[in-house]
């Protein structure tokens, strides 16, 4: 039901957003100034580039959590909403609410925090897009009550100022905690481990540099009176030009064989050493990491159990990951669509509504139900015959 009759279409403005950064300086460094508290930023994307494996896993949760609409009372508003849903302009060349969240959840993920901002047209009767900032660039400003904060931002003299449009701005904290209420990553833990393992997988890259990479050793032992007659040093030097001409032969694709006189043994260098088997402490750390993030194993392409299957206990547990992340977000999808709701004059109620999670077998399922139904029927059955048998004298 709509309050106020909706005026003639005109000709939107140009939309501002106010989290977009000022012009240039010749000092750049200066103007994106980082509290020290949010230094963790740079070491939390490294850790994504160090190991794909934590990268993937974030990948995989944003892509489980998936696709989100709205229902209203209103079949006018219901229409009107999801329409602007799937194309408000998000920046960057795409379009959809869904894109949106993409973004707003990785950064939520990664730093703990989700910023962004909702951007009007310049007659501020529609929105015009949606966009996500840096929380590099965003301070939190505490406030008399712990319900009360600002978001602020550093301005061209370097003193935090308060965001001009708070109801226009969103932020979700990510598992926020008592020493941390402004949320944490879920990265937090691994810098550790990662550490440990890109040291291994250093370690193995050299090894592999120097055995894998055969070196020769050619040692010349002179008989006896040669070394009177001056004639090792002539010797060696003729060997070592016919060993340098037989590899660069060999480099060229071609064979040659190495032909000498007198007692000379060739070696390779490092071949007695053995390298260290680093297959299980990369286990045992990628095993930590993986578990933080609550992705199965298999879903990344490691065959760590014998079963290849999802089994039901672990479709149930990242079913529970996905629908916590989902109630952290809705906060901030419902204020988009109340705040879109009420530009138009809609006052009808709705909610928010997200795709569902179907991460369990499709026989395994039918198989459930017809047990199901199968109980139902001997539940009624049992019931009819206790009744049958109480009225019965």
């Amino acid at each position: 039901m709509r309050f106020f009759k909706k005026k003639a279409a005109e000709p939107l403005a140009a939309a501002s957003p106010q989290m977009k950064r000022g012009g240039g300086q010749p000092f750049p460094a200066l103007g994106g100034y980082v509290p020290l508290q949010q230094g963790e930023a740079k070491l939390y994307r490294a850790i994504r580039e160090a190991v794909p494996l934590v990268d993937a896993c974030i990948y995989k949760i944003i892509r489980l959590c998936g696709g989100v609409r709205a229902e209203c009372g209103d079949p006018e508003a219901e229409e009107g909403l999801n329409a602007f849903l799937n194309q408000v302009d998000v920046g960057r060349g795409r379009r959809g609410v869904n894109a949106f969240l993409d973004q707003y959840l990785e950064s939520m993920l990664v730093f703990g925090q989700g910023v962004g901002e909702i951007v009007t047209t310049g007659d501020r009767r529609d929105i015009a897009a949606l966009l996500c900032g840096r929380t590099e660039d965003i301070q939190v400003r505490e406030g008399e009550s712990p319900l009360d904060f600002q978001l602020c931002r550093l301005d061209q003299w370097g003193q935090v100022k308060p965001l001009p449009y708070q109801n226009l701005l969103l932020f979700t904290p990510f598992n926020p905690e008592t020493y941390a209420p402004y949320g944490v990553s879920l990265l937090r833990s691994m810098p550790f481990l990662t550490e440990l393992l890109s040291k291994i997988y250093c370690a193995m890259g050299l090894n592999w540099e120097r055995m894998g990479n055969v070196r020769f050793a050619v040692v010349y032992r002179p008989k006896d009176g040669e070394w009177e007659r001056g004639m090792a040093q002539e010797r060696s030097r003729q060997l070592a030009s016919e060993w340098s001409r037989a590899m660069a032969s060999t480099r060229d694709g071609s064979v040659r064989d190495f032909v000498a006189v007198g007692d000379v043994d060739i070696k390779v260098i490092g071949a007695d050493n053995q390298i260290l088997d680093s297959s299980v402490p990369i286990r045992q750390i990628l095993e930590q990491l993986v578990s933080k993030t609550g992705i199965p194993p298999f879903m990344l392409g490691l065959n760590w159990s014998s079963t290849e299957r999802m089994s039901a206990q672990q479709a149930d547990l990242l079913t529970t990951e996905m629908t916590a992340i989902r109630r952290t977000l809705t906060p901030a999808l419902e204020k988009i669509c109340r705040l879109w709701l009420r530009m138009h004059g809609y006052c009808c109620p709705f909610q928010v509504v997200w795709e569902d999670i179907n991460l369990q077998d499709l026989l395994e399922e039918a198989k459930a139900d017809w047990y199901r139904e199968q109980t139902r029927k001997l539940a009624l059955e049992n019931d009819r015959l206790e009744r049958e048998a109480q009225r019965a004298p």
